[in-house]
């Protein structure tokens, strides 16, 4: 089994690519060991000494780390994986998915921008994103506000508020008069 290993844009997290499905549709995202019990993929690999957290894309998986440097723990990584795809264990071994877990929050009259921010976000950044390692979701719309909730790679990365600010906003800007500004959760 070959796992390609890719860099993102935040230099605590990498994506692994198996070169096999992972979860297909959706994506889950934990960020310590209790969280993952769902997960056998996502519980082995918080195994390994400085995993900080783990995010489950449909065909990556984007793993972040603490203090520890990726030549010390990338083969450790890498090890697990292969173990869990070798076991023949199930990726979830419950719900699939917790993309639509937060509620989402927005005035109903706002109903039509809040499905074109859904549309663009879905159809433009989401792929993107998902070339980094991570994912953004959307959260709400209020009074302009368009919140979203960025995970994976994403999450604590340093260029996510140029991403937020330069590309999200002034992309949904273009096509939603009513966004004025774009803020993550």
């Amino acid at each position: 089994m070959f796992i390609q290993t890719e860099h993102t844009p935040n230099p605590a997290t990498l994506k692994f690519i198996p070169g096999k499905t992972v979860l297909g549709d959706g994506t889950v995202d934990y960020r310590s060991k209790e969280e993952a019990g769902g997960s056998p993929l996502a519980t082995r690999l918080f195994e390994v000494d400085g995993v900080t957290g783990v995010f489950l894309g449909s065909d990556f998986i984007s793993v972040t780390k603490g203090d520890a440097e990726w030549p010390h723990i990338r083969p450790a990584i890498l090890g697990a994986i292969m173990e869990h795809y070798l076991s023949g264990a199930p990726v979830m071994s419950g719900a699939s998915s917790d993309e639509d877990a937060a509620e989402e929050d927005y005035d109903p009259k706002d109903e039509d921008t809040v499905k074109t921010i859904k549309e663009l976000l879905d159809t433009r950044v989401r792929p993107a994103v998902a070339n980094d390692g991570g994912d953004i979701t959307f959260q709400g719309f209020k009074d302009g506000v368009v919140f979203l909730h960025m995970r994976g790679a994403c999450a604590g990365c340093p260029s996510s508020t140029a991403t937020l600010r330069h590309g999200i906003e002034n992309l949904l800007k273009h096509f939603c008069p009513d966004v004025q500004e774009v803020r993550p959760v």
